[in-house]
C-alpha cells in the first residue's frame, strides 16, 4: 500500500504491529498524516499476517528476529529514488531497528522511525528489548505515548540509549498514541497531527 508522491524528500517502510495488518486505522491514520507532510509512505506485510487473510488463521507472529529476512527482502522490492527511511509501528519497527544499521553501514538507508516501541512485553518491564539500541548507530526517531504499556515515558528515562535515538513523547498516549482527552486536553487525531509533523522535521533534517 503506497500513499504520497515517488518524488516527495524521502520514502518510508512502514511495517505493522504483531497482532494487526498494514491497514488497522492507526496504521491507516499514521501512513495518511505522513503523506500530508509531503513524504511517501509503503506498507507492506509480512507472510504471516498477509496467511491470516487467506487463511482465516490467527497463527501468532514468529519472533522478531524470525521477520528480519522478510523485511529485507521489502526493502529490496521497492522502488526508491531519494532517501529511503525504514520503520513500523511497534513490532514493525522492532524487526526494522534489528536490521537498521547494518544497512545504513551499506547507504541504503537513511534513517530509522518507531512508533510505540515494545521496549519491554506488558506486565513485563524486567524483559527489556532494548540491548541492540545501546549502540545503534543510525539516525532513529521514536515517537511513544507517555502511558505506553510497552514502555512508559517514566520507565524509559531510566534506560540507556544511544544518543543517535530522539525520542518524542505524547502526552498520556497509549501504544497507539491515543490520549485520555478528558485528562489530556488532546484527541487521538492531535496526537498523530503531531507525530507526523514531528516526522516531517526529523527527516528534513536527515536529507537536506
Amino acid at each position: 500500500m503506497e500513499l504520497g508522491s515517488k518524488s516527495a524528500s524521502a520514502t518510508i517502510l512502514f511495517a505493522h504491529g504483531a497482532g494487526a495488518p498494514m491497514d488497522s486505522p492507526t496504521m491507516t491514520a499514521t501512513a495518511e498524516a505522513l503523506a500530508e507532510q509531503g513524504l511517501r509512505v509503503v506498507r507492506f506485510e509480512f507472510s504471516y499476517m498477509a496467511n491470516r487473510r487467506t487463511e482465516g488463521s490467527r497463527k501468532p507472529p514468529p519472533r522478531a528476529d524470525k521477520l528480519n529476512a522478510e523485511y529485507k527482502a521489502a526493502i529490496d522490492a521497492l522502488d526508491v529514488d531519494g532517501p529511503l527511511i525504514i520503520g513500523g509501528k511497534s513490532m514493525g519497527g522492532r524487526v526494522a531497528s534489528m536490521i537498521a544499521d547494518e544497512l545504513f553501514e551499506a547507504g541504503q538507508i537513511a534513517g530509522l522511525l518507531c512508533v510505540g516501541y515494545p521496549f519491554h512485553p506488558i506486565g513485563k518491564p524486567e524483559k527489556l528489548r532494548t540491548e541492540h539500541l545501546l549502540n545503534l548507530r543510525i539516525p532513529t526517531l521514536i515517537c511513544q505515548g507517555t502511558r505506553d504499556q510497552f514502555g512508559s515515558r517514566d520507565e524509559v528515562s531510566g534506560y540507556e540509549l544511544s544518543s543517535a535515538i530522539q525520542l518524542r513523547w505524547f502526552e498520556d498516549g497509549d501504544h497507539d498514541l491515543k490520549p485520555r482527552k478528558r485528562i489530556s486536553g488532546f484527541t487521538h487525531a492531535d496526537h498523530i497531527t503531531s507525530m507526523a509533523a514531528a516526522v516531517s522535521a526529523w527527516v528534513e533534517g536527515l536529507v537536506r
